[in-house]
C-alpha cells in the first residue's frame, strides 16, 4: 500500500488514536462479554490498531500469534465459540470507539479504516480456528498413542500395576472387572486408524457408551476387549464387520476372565480360536474357544492326529482312481447326520450310489459308517484331516 500523505495520516490518527488509548478497556469489556480471560487476546488489539493506521493486513507474526492463542485456548479447555466471541467483541467495541470520531474524518478515511479493521478480524478468526484445530489434532494423536500403549501392555500382561490402574481409569476401563476378547481377521493386514478400524471402533464405543471397552489393531488383526461375558457383543461385532465390507471375516472369541490376567488369557484364547477356525476353513462365523474344545483335543498332539488320519483314511486315498470322492461322500454323510437320502441330495447322486460308496468305505477302512463305533472313528479322522493338512509346513 502506498505511503499515507501527511494529511491522510493525520485524518487516520484522529480516528484511531483515541481507540489506541482505550484498548485496555476494550479488551476487558470484550472478555466480560465472552466470559473468558482477556489474556487470550494477547497483543491482538495493538496489531489491529496498527493495521487500521497502515491499511495493511495482519502480518505473518500477528497471524501466527492468533494461531498460538487458538492452541492455548484449546489447551485450557476454552470453547472455540467463546474464543471467537472474545475477538469479535473486541473488534466491534474497538470500532465503536473509532466511530465516535468518524464525523471529524473524511468518508474515505472511515471506509478505509473500517475495511482494514474487519479484514483483520476475519484473518484473526481463521487463524484462531486453525490453531484450535491444530491443538485438538495434537491432543487426539497423543490420546491415541496413550491408548495404543495401554492396550499393548494390557494384552501382553506387562506394565506396572499401579500405573496400569491409573491408565485404565483415564480411559474408563474397569481393570478389576470381567472381560472377554474377540480377535478378527480378513484377507489383509489391518492398521491403526484404518477405515475399518475406525468404523468398528465407533460402533463398539457407541454400543457401550465408550466405557469399559477397547478396540485396537495388533499384528494385522482387529482386537476388541468387551466387558462381561455377553455373547451378543460378538454378534454386534460380526454385524459391524459385515457392514464394513472387505470380508470374508473370521472371528475368534476367548472365554471371559476377571482382572488384567483374565484379559491376557482371553486374548490368547481368541488368537487360538481364530487360528483354529482358519485351519478348519470356517468363514463368516464366530469361533468361540470353549466351543472348539473337541478340535483343540485333536490338535493337542498333531503327530498322533496325523497317525489317526493316515491309518483310517489312508486306505481310501490309496484306492484305485483316488479316494477323494469317497472322502467327500463320508463328509457329506457326517454333515447329514447319517441320513442316506439327505447325503444323496447333497451329492446329487442316487441313494443306491451313495450306499455303494459307503459300503466301499467300510471295506477299505474296516470301519462301517452304519456302526456307531465305526462312524465315530471315521468322523474323528475326517474332522482331524483339515487340521493336520493346515499344520503341515
Amino acid at each position: 500500500m502506498a505511503t499515507l500523505s501527511g494529511s491522510r495520516r493525520s485524518d487516520v490518527e484522529t480516528l484511531v488514536g483515541h481507540a489506541a488509548i482505550n484498548a485496555g478497556n476494550v479488551g476487558a469489556l470484550a472478555a466480560r462479554d465472552a466470559g473468558i480471560e482477556a489474556a487470550l487476546l494477547g497483543e491482538h488489539l495493538r496489531a489491529v490498531i496498527d493495521v487500521a493506521r497502515s491499511g495493511r493486513r495482519l502480518s505473518r507474526v500477528d497471524v501466527e500469534a492468533c494461531r498460538h492463542q487458538g492452541e492455548e485456548a484449546a489447551n485450557q479447555g476454552v470453547a472455540l465459540s467463546a474464543l471467537l466471541d472474545l475477538y469479535l467483541s473486541a473488534t466491534w467495541r474497538l470500532w465503536a470507539v473509532i466511530d465516535t470520531r468518524a464525523p471529524q474524518s473524511s468518508a474515505a478515511t472511515v471506509a478505509s479504516v473500517a475495511a482494514a479493521l474487519f479484514r483483520a478480524a476475519d484473518d484473526a478468526a481463521e487463524a484462531l480456528a486453525a490453531g484450535y484445530e491444530r491443538a485438538q489434532r495434537r491432543t487426539i494423536r497423543f490420546e491415541e498413542s496413550l491408548r495404543r500403549e495401554f492396550v499393548d501392555d494390557l494384552l501382553a500382561g506387562s506394565g506396572e500395576p499401579d500405573l496400569m490402574l491409573e491408565r485404565a481409569a483415564r480411559f474408563g476401563f474397569n481393570l478389576a472387572g470381567t472381560h472377554h476378547v474377540a480377535v478378527s481377521g480378513t484377507g489383509r493386514r489391518l492398521l491403526d486408524a484404518d477405515p475399518i478400524h475406525s468404523r468398528v471402533e465407533a460402533a463398539v464405543l457407541a454400543t457401550f457408551n465408550g466405557r469399559d471397552v477397547m478396540v485396537a489393531t495388533k499384528q494385522g488383526l482387529l482386537v476388541c476387549v468387551f466387558p462381561g461375558a455377553a455373547p451378543e457383543a460378538a454378534t454386534g461385532l460380526t454385524r459391524s464387520l459385515e457392514e464394513a465390507g472387505e470380508g470374508p471375516w473370521r472371528i475368534g472369541v476367548g472365554s471371559p476372565g476377571r482382572g488384567a490376567g483374565g484379559v491376557v488369557r482371553s486374548y490368547g484364547e481368541a488368537r487360538q480360536s481364530l487360528e483354529l477356525a482358519g485351519r478348519l476353513g470356517h468363514v463368516g462365523s464366530v469361533a468361540r474357544f470353549e466351543a472348539l474344545l473337541p478340535f483343540r483335543v485333536l490338535t493337542a498332539d498333531v503327530g498322533l492326529a496325523g497317525e489317526l488320519v493316515a491309518t483310517v483314511l489312508g486306505p481310501l486315498q490309496r484306492a484305485r482312481g483316488g479316494g477323494e470322492h469317497l472322502i467327500e461322500t463320508l463328509q457329506a454323510h457326517i454333515a447329514a447326520s447319517g441320513n442316506l437320502s439327505a447325503t444323496a441330495r447333497a451329492l446329487h447322486l442316487s441313494a443306491r450310489a451313495v450306499g455303494y460308496r459307503l459300503e466301499r468305505i467300510a471295506q477299505l477302512t474296516g470301519h462301517s459308517p452304519h456302526d456307531p463305533e465305526g462312524r465315530f472313528v471315521l468322523e474323528l479322522a475326517v474332522r482331524a484331516r483339515p487340521l493336520i493338512a493346515a499344520a503341515d509346513p
